[in-house]
């Protein structure tokens, strides 16, 4: 039988302390306790424990010590990478939750309300984007799915699901943006122009007049680009291996063999052989690279990822059906390839381009 003991707070207020101890002949097996403002909720919590710990093992799981979110992600990580090794972000960002308070929230304090409390702190506190926050979120969905099934943690399967649903309606999370940039034909003039200038200046480590071409008729990431080896072509299907291509559900060891178009394959064989890799650069080195030209040409707002959005358009308004655009890209539905689609028209916009040939020839 619980027991509610009154008590007056420093400001005046009253305190009812209601405690529940269980007896085994004659020995407390069990005990808590749990303080509220009036006297008639404090009857009803222990109305209500004391059912719930008339259950068949109840006291046993009562009394079993929780597990933080911090210990469910070592274990993660730990256990997982042993199956499926992680991408740097995701470990990263699982890492930096652990170290939040929210790192030292027990499983069966895990409620929606304690995960929009984090993203709310994400958003107004540390002023990080909404698309930010949904990553944490998905992220650390990843571990509480897998926590209570595989481990036996009390976990509400509802909590994230419902704080997500939450918080979407408050704009607190959100996809990333989606794109359209694609460039214009000056843009890709000025920007190819002015890699020859540089070229004919100084002797470069990348050769990014070429690497830039490769990018918009192959529809390779920057990563990718830089991964490829002689070895992993496929002259037969004028095909590519792209190891370890970007997915969601799995990045490393996700080798997709791609075609290539004809411009991209043309563009690939007049590189040089100096190294394993067809393109033995840096993919970090690149993207600056792309960047600093933009900024010194004064063009706004472009990204050498927009060069994978303009090649994958571009197939489109060739003609090209979506299975034979997704060899190229990779893509396994078109929920994803749709983000990258911006159409400007039919036809061939790099028909009689002059640049295709100087790439090709390094002139």
């Amino acid at each position: 039988m619980g027991t509610i003991t009154a008590r007056k707070r420093k400001d005046g207020s009253s305190a009812y302390t209601a405690q529940i101890r269980i007896m085994q002949k004659g020995v407390t097996v069990y005990q808590e306790s749990q303080t509220f403002d009036r006297k008639s909720t404090a009857q009803a919590w222990i109305k209500k424990r004391e059912t719930e710990l008339a259950e068949p093992g109840a006291i046993a799981k009562a009394k079993r010590n929780g597990v933080t979110i911090k210990e469910m992600i070592d274990r993660y990580l730990d256990e997982y990478e042993k199956i499926r090794p992680l991408g740097k972000t995701k470990r990263a960002t699982l890492k930096a939750i652990s170290e939040s308070w929210l790192g030292d929230v027990e499983d069966q304090a895990i409620t929606s309300q304690v995960l929009v409390e984090y993203a709310n702190g994400r958003v107004h506190t540390d002023g990080v984007q909404a698309q930010t926050v949904g990553n944490d979120l998905s992220h650390l969905g990843a571990v509480l799915a897998v926590a209570r099934p595989a481990w036996g943690y009390e976990i509400d399967p509802m909590a994230m699901p419902d704080a997500r649903r939450v918080l979407r309606k408050m704009g607190a999370v959100s996809r990333s943006r989606e794109r359209d940039r694609r460039p214009t034909h000056d843009e890709l003039d000025s920007i190819l122009a002015h890699y020859v200038e540089m070229r004919a200046r100084r002797k470069q480590q990348i050769d990014m007049v070429k690497v830039t071409g490769f990018a918009l008729f192959s529809t390779r990431r920057q990563d990718e680009i830089t991964r490829i080896r002689w070895e992993d072509l496929d002259e037969r299907r004028q095909a590519v291996l792209v190891r370890d291509m970007k997915n969601p559900g799995q990045k490393i060891g996700n080798d997709v063999w791609c075609h290539l178009p004809d411009e991209a394959w043309a563009i690939l064989h007049s590189m040089p052989r100096i190294a394993p890799e067809i393109f033995p650069y840096n993919a970090k080195s690149v993207s600056a690279s792309f960047t600093r030209a933009c900024l010194f040409l004064g063009i706004e707002d472009l990204h050498f990822h927009d060069l994978r959005h303009d090649g994958i358009s571009r197939l489109f308004e060739i003609g090209w059906d979506i299975p034979r655009v997704a060899s190229v890209s990779g893509h396994r539905d078109w929920n994803s390839m749709r983000r990258y689609t911006h159409l400007k028209g039919n036809g061939d916009p790099y028909k009689g381009w002059p640049w295709l040939e100087r790439i090709i020839a390094g002139s």
